[in-house]
């Protein structure tokens, strides 16, 4: 790979085997980025490396489940020790159910949402912190959802509640970390289409994905935030689909703006 605005630099993509997480890892990687690729699926995420590998960039693919803290610690220690640095972290892991209202949601449903979409977060944020303070400098990128500003029977009450608490984590970082050189931005996309969509009760239809965003389209944003110079921080960013769905249940045909 040609070098690129993030040559030498370290990033780790947290939910990396599809989707946003997907297209962003091979995105940096274009970019000249040593690419820490973080999911479950392991055979998906190895081949991810070895193609990345193959086109002359460098990545390693670590298996881990986000919600599982002592698990984030041994990935970001081996970053570490086989890189030196963290220079970003893309915190894009996301889960949902299919029961998403108040009245039809398990216990277990919520905390699994709450583990990964949150805690997991949180998970990362703590592990990458003494590197990028040691270094005087880090990027933390999460993914959050416009969920995490305007509930909604979409996305459910799970999901919403974890991205907003996603949104106020990040801002919490650039209130508490700024002064150690580290800046954090929060991205709230509206809808895109990524697999996650299949788990919804009424999943969107081939054709009303076609308007929403792409996963290319958000992975553009992180490496241009990730490309700043470090005396930019992007606090949050909405980005959203140009024609916009109207949110009734069921319905999955994009409407133009009248």
């Amino acid at each position: 790979m040609a070098e690129g605005k993030l040559t030498g630099q370290v990033a780790i993509v947290t939910g990396a085997s599809s989707g946003i997480g997907r297209a962003t890892a091979y995105a940096l990687a274009d970019e000249g980025a040593m690419v820490a690729i973080v999911a479950r699926s392991a055979d998906v995420i190895n081949a991810m490396a070895e193609e990345i590998s193959g086109k002359g960039g460098t990545a390693i693919a670590y298996a881990a489940d986000v919600a599982d803290a002592a698990a984030v610690a041994r990935f970001v220690t081996n970053v570490i020790h086989e890189w030196g640095r963290i220079d970003l972290l893309f915190a894009n892991a996301g889960v949902n159910t299919k029961q998403r209202n108040l009245h039809d949601m398990s216990t277990e449903q919520w905390d699994h949402v709450i583990d990964v979409n949150l805690n997991g977060v949180l998970y990362c944020v703590r592990e990458v912190l003494p590197q990028m303070r040691q270094q005087k400098q880090g990027t933390i990128i999460t993914l959050a959802s416009m969920a995490g500003r305007h509930s909604g029977i979409m996305s459910g009450v799970a999901y919403g509640a974890s991205k907003a608490g996603a949104v106020s984590l990040s801002h919490s970082i650039n209130t508490e970390e700024k002064v150690n050189g580290i800046r954090a931005t929060v991205i709230l996309p509206g809808e895109v289409a990524t697999p996650i969509l299949d788990y919804r009760p009424n999943p969107p239809s081939a054709e009303a994905r076609k308007a929403m965003l792409q996963p290319e389209d958000v992975a553009e944003t992180v490496v241009f935030i990730a490309g700043l110079p470090h005396r930019v921080t992007i606090d949050e960013l909405w980005i959203t689909p140009t024609v916009q769905r109207a949110r009734i249940p069921g319905e999955d045909t994009p409407k133009a703006q009248q």
